[in-house]
């Protein structure tokens, strides 16, 4: 008698229990461990001027890390199929919190938080659209491409959750959140002159912020001065070039920062990676580099070994996300980019950041205990692949229809 052939289990069945990606969860650990340590020694002085105690900012980036630990842990164990019945309502709230952050700070010059600059909704926003647009990606299948069906509502949804980012005003968040949106969008199979099409329309849109926003156009003046003469540049960015500097190689010492005693701006937020490149020199500026690639590069393995559509999409998203956030921060500091106020993940004195990121820490370790798909599957190809060993499906390229055509 023929046994008939085993259902297959559903996404919530097909999981490792325990079998997180173990490097993802080690490099998260020492990243999260080193911000502690470097985040107190950029912000003691501050603490001490600001509110009388040196512990201050260190107590409160401790509770925020709890607070960032719990959500990643319910994150990590969150059924991934629930996703697919949150995410409109998540995206809606989220476009209802960015509109009430506006309303509320109406005429008043910091129109980015609720009570007094603790709670930031732009943080909130980036790793809520990165779940939405995973969760509709993936419901529109091969279809996404189709420019009704899936282009101009991507471009709409984006364009809005964005728009009110810029609005309050915060360029380098609303430009973050287009960068992400295009990549998940990319990866998830639109077509390559798609992708050229929102790279120009969104790079132009991008460049007329710039030069009609006061601040955006001095900045930009600003960036392209200092490639020429380093004295015309930002005057954050040349403190912190000199921070760079002073460390040399070996760097000044653990504390020894000179540039955060009242010369380097906001010393433990947007500037935290010079004080490292102060008092670590190089090799230590080296090593949280490092650290970071590493990061993407787990991140992106963990997206690449599973089959599940909706898993990949988000991880994918996630570690895209805060390897931008990252990168643009380091580069902005070393005069590469024009200056802009990105934090520096698991380094940045800041609860929603830190929540935030850890939240979808959370999820990428979620998708790590997806059981690894089978390899080299027949009628896929991969946009991206980050290890040979792996031929299997990644993110389809093709429709089922354009694939049928090409083998036949």
């Amino acid at each position: 008698m023929t046994r008939a052939p085993a259902a297959e289990p559903k996404l919530s069945q097909r999981r490792i229990p325990l079998a997180v990606d173990p490097w993802l969860l080690i490099i998260t650990g020492i990243m999260i461990a080193l911000g502690l340590v470097m985040m107190y020694s950029a912000s003691w002085d501050v603490s001490w001027r600001l509110y009388g105690d040196n512990n201050y900012l260190l107590n409160r980036q401790v509770l925020h890390l709890l607070v960032g630990l719990g959500a990643m842990a319910v994150a990590t164990w969150f059924p991934l199929d629930w996703l697919r019945r949150i995410a409109l309502p998540l995206i809606i709230v989220t476009i209802a919190i960015l509109f009430a952050v506006l309303a509320i700070n109406f005429g008043g010059e910091y129109k980015r938080a609720f009570l007094g600059a603790s709670v930031q909704p732009s943080e909130m926003a980036k790793l809520a659209l990165v779940i939405y647009l995973a969760v509709w990606m993936e419901s529109k299948g091969d279809r996404l491409s189709e420019m009704g069906y899936g282009f101009w509502p991507m471009v709409v949804i984006v364009g809005i959750v964005s728009g009110l980012i810029v609005a309050q005003p915060d360029l380098s968040a609303g430009l973050t959140v287009g960068l992400v949106a295009l990549t998940m969008f990319y990866l998830a199979g639109a077509r390559t002159l798609q992708t050229i099409g929102l790279v120009v329309g969104g790079g132009s849109v991008g460049y007329l912020l710039i030069r009609l926003h006061s601040t955006g156009a001095q900045r930009w003046i600003q960036f392209k001065d200092g490639l020429v003469d380093i004295e015309k540049a930002h005057y954050h960015v040349q403190q912190s070039l000199q921070s760079f500097y002073s460390g040399g190689i070996l760097g000044r010492g653990l504390g020894a920062s000179r540039g955060k005693f009242g010369f380097l701006p906001a010393p433990h937020t947007d500037s935290v990676y010079a004080v490292i490149g102060e008092e670590l020199g190089l090799i230590g500026a080296l090593l949280i580099l490092a650290l970071f690639c590493v990061f993407m590069w787990r991140g992106f393995r963990v997206a690449v070994g599973t089959q599940d559509r909706l898993g990949l999409l988000l991880a994918s998203g996630v570690t895209f996300w805060i390897g931008a956030e990252a990168l643009i921060n380091m580069s902005v500091l070393l005069g590469l980019l024009p200056f802009a106020g990105n934090a520096l993940p698991f380094f940045s004195y800041g609860g929603s950041s830190l929540v935030t990121i850890l939240t979808g820490v959370g999820f990428l370790l979620n998708v790590s205990r997806l059981e690894r798909a089978e390899t080299k599957k027949r009628g896929y190809v991969a946009t991206f692949s980050v290890s040979r060993r792996d031929g299997g499906r990644r993110v389809s390229r093709l429709g089922r229809d354009r694939r049928a055509q090409r083998e036949s």
